[in-house]
């Protein structure tokens, strides 16, 4: 969403940058010794600077571009992944992750149980989408904004479209690389299947449903997408089926996403007082 939704980079890199970061802390993990919280951060570095890479090559041409490069990237990270068994293990993957441990003064935290990992990434996603939230409310989101609406007007303004949207991919591809570096540990093992195409058709869609540009938006609809396969496990033969039905219904009572919905009834609601507030036009009298 703020690749997307805020500066209008149609994006199909990030699944390639959440699987960069999680290879990079497997591998400082259980090659190196790294602790996980520094191979996460360094994780999140490796994905920053292969998204400034490829953002920078590819945006100087045009949007269009852009999108091209970033589906090749992503299509060439699971290449990589799969066909570089000295550095990744091949399609065999790297089983048995360690858990992940938390070390504060006076507290050891040796996170094992999943209800652990539910408030560690929780924890987590609190802070990033109140990062996020700050980006979008200041300068810098209303600058991005401006980008995808009017760019020649946000140019004519003093703002450099190629500086924002790195500063968004970069951004994006950091907290992507963390999420990676998480949720590997998470699973316990991790193979080239982790830049299944299957993550970027989530990313999208839970944009679109919550309406680009949309925090809440698509807050609420990111909610929705991660909690919808499992309220429908209680049919296996057509679980895919009412997944995309539920889909489908929800572009048709939603066109404009979750975000459009809320912004037109905040407008009604707006235009409700203005008009009761109105003076009504004086009848003409009769002649006697």
């Amino acid at each position: 969403n703020l690749v997307w939704g805020y500066t209008g980079l149609l994006s199909f890199a990030q699944v390639g940058f959440f699987g960069i970061g999680a290879y990079a802390a497997v591998l400082l993990v259980v090659d190196l010794g790294w602790s996980l919280w520094a191979a996460v951060a360094a994780g999140a570095v490796l994905s920053v600077t292969v998204a400034l890479l490829v953002g920078y090559s590819s945006l100087r041409l045009s949007r269009h571009a852009f999108a091209i490069v970033s589906l090749s990237f992503a299509l060439l990270c699971a290449i990589v992944a799969r066909d570089w068994p000295d550095l990744t293990r091949g399609s065999m993957g790297i089983p048995g992750l360690p858990p992940p441990t938390l070390t504060l003064p006076g507290l050891r935290w040796r996170i094992v149980d999943p209800a652990d990992y539910y408030y560690l990434l929780m924890g987590f996603a609190v802070i990033a989408h109140g990062l996020i939230y700050v980006v979008v409310t200041s300068r810098l989101g209303r600058a991005m904004r401006a980008i995808k609406l009017n760019e020649p007007l946000a140019q004519s303004q003093g703002v450099d479209p190629l500086s924002y949207r790195l500063l968004a991919l970069s951004l994006s591809a950091a907290l992507s690389g963390i999420v990676g570096g998480l949720f590997v540990f998470y699973l316990t093992i991790i193979d080239p299947s982790i830049f299944d195409f299957y993550y970027t058709e989530t990313m999208l869609i839970s944009v679109v449903i919550g309406g680009p540009g949309s925090f809440w938006g698509v807050l609420a609809s990111s909610a929705v997408m991660a909690a919808l396969p499992d309220v429908l496990r209680f049919t296996t033969d057509l679980r895919m089926v009412l997944y995309g039905v539920a889909l489908i219904a929800a572009m048709l009572v939603f066109p404009g996403g979750i975000g459009g919905w809320l912004y037109r009834r905040r407008l009604a609601r707006w235009r409700r007082p203005q008009a009761q507030s109105q003076p009504q036009p004086q009848q003409p009298k009769a002649a006697p």
